[in-house]
């Protein structure tokens, strides 16, 4: 660990439970960033204070502790003001982190495409913008008094034009980027092979099921976000269907806005795919709210209407009284799974489940193609998931899976 860290939370009357929640997972992420926990601290108010968030007393107890504990960091489980981050550095001399920097420097420390690191920058700058206040004298050479005066642009001025033009150069590229991500989902479109994208909560799974069941070999690790960058690969099911899954960069709660924004062309994968694969980690106690974090960034998106399958992996590590009462649960949403991705208890179920939500709108149906139309033969070739094939005197006979496009398209040569 580089850092010792104290970790801060403020709450209303009756939520004290869910702030040391919300703290349990704020030291998870300053453990993945680097920091080790030397203690929670806690306050109930009901109105943050404007100037330091917390209270005169609290405060004062904090700087106590890293005076007297070598702390170089302290941690905010939510997000500050410029103003309160610099009241609070003057009076403790320490580091202040807000939970939306600490999410940001993690999604920095784990970028490792050209795109995501665009994008973890891109919302680094909108973050850093509005807090570029400088701490003490350092920042300005336009002060008020001898020693201060000099020409030109304060430093403060010039960091600030910097950042402008960084910003727009940031956002030509990405721009570039999606460009290019639009001509590769066309291309997926063309191909009218099912597409899946596997969403969920961080760190419940989500790389696990993909190298799972493709192979893909991305980084699995027992850390928050620890993929960032999508993934897709293709999946052969035992029935002779092919799939396209996506992995998708992990939610949390209270995810930042400025990276919602800057992953969306990421997060749109989501919004192209023909269903969702929504994996949860059935042995946290927190799951059901997890889900519900899930659900309410992916309505973000404007997805409210696709196919789901709940995946609840880590069913291992649960009762069978604790699976059977989330499946009960779960079961007027959408198609339930539980799973062990390490001991692949359920594995033929989830993939009877994906075989089914493949053909999802389609229907079988025997298309009589004359000879003389080989490019509807390759078309439906190409588009269906073909059954058999009967050469006759008169046509080819092909019986296959079909949506309802193609169906549309050649149903005058449907028997």
């Amino acid at each position: 660990m580089n850092n010792k860290a104290i970790l801060v939370g403020v709450f209303t009357q009756g939520q004290e439970d869910a702030c040391l929640r919300s703290l349990d997972e704020l030291e998870r992420l300053a453990t993945t960033a680097g920091d080790s926990t030397f203690a929670k601290i806690t306050q109930l108010k009901n109105i943050p204070d404007p100037a330091t968030y917390i209270g005169s007393g609290k405060l004062a107890e904090i700087k106590d502790l890293c005076e007297k504990n070598d702390i170089k960091d302290v941690i905010f489980d939510c997000e500050l003001s410029p103003a309160q981050i610099r009241n609070i550095e003057n009076e403790t001399d320490c580091n202040v982190i807000d939970r939306s920097m600490l999410i940001l420097d993690i999604f920095a420390l784990h970028a490792t495409s050209a795109e995501g690191k665009i994008q973890v920058e891109l919302a680094q700058l909108k973050y850093t913008a509005p807090r570029l206040i400088g701490k003490g004298k350092d920042m300005s050479r336009l002060g008020g008094g001898i020693g201060t005066r000099g020409p030109g642009e304060s430093k403060l001025e010039i960091d600030r034009r910097r950042l402008s033009s960084r910003l727009a150069f940031l956002q030509n590229e990405l721009a570039e980027l999606e460009k290019n991500r639009q001509i590769m989902r066309s291309q997926r479109n063309k191909s009218n092979i099912p597409k899946a994208c596997i969403v969920g909560y961080t760190n419940a799974g989500k790389s696990s099921l993909l190298n799972e069941l493709t192979n893909a070999g991305i980084l699995a690790q027992d850390k928050l976000f620890a993929t960032l960058d999508p993934t897709t690969r293709k999946l052969e099911l035992p029935s002779g269907i092919s799939m396209l899954v996506t992995d998708t960069v992990g939610f949390i709660r209270k995810l930042p806005h400025h990276l919602v924004h800057a992953f969306k062309s990421t997060l749109e994968e989501a919004v192209y795919c023909d269903f969702l694969i929504n994996v949860i980690d059935a042995s946290d106690k927190e799951c059901l709210e997890h889900m519900e974090v899930t659900e309410g960034i992916l309505n973000s998106l404007g997805i409210d209407n696709k196919p789901i399958l709940y995946v609840f992996n880590k069913s291992d590590l649960c009762t069978n009284e604790r699976i059977y009462d989330l499946r009960l649960i779960n079961n007027t949403r959408g198609r339930v799974v539980t799973l062990s991705i390490k001991s692949k208890f359920g594995y033929d179920e989830l993939i009877s489940q994906l075989e089914s939500l493949c053909r999802f709108g389609k229907r079988r149906v025997h298309f009589k193609i004359p000879y003389d139309k080989q490019s509807i033969v390759n078309t439906i070739y190409n588009s269906t998931e073909v059954v058999s094939v009967e050469y006759l005197d008169d046509g080819v006979l092909i019986y296959s899976w079909t949506d309802e496009k193609i169906r549309g398209a050649f149903s005058d040569y449907i028997i």
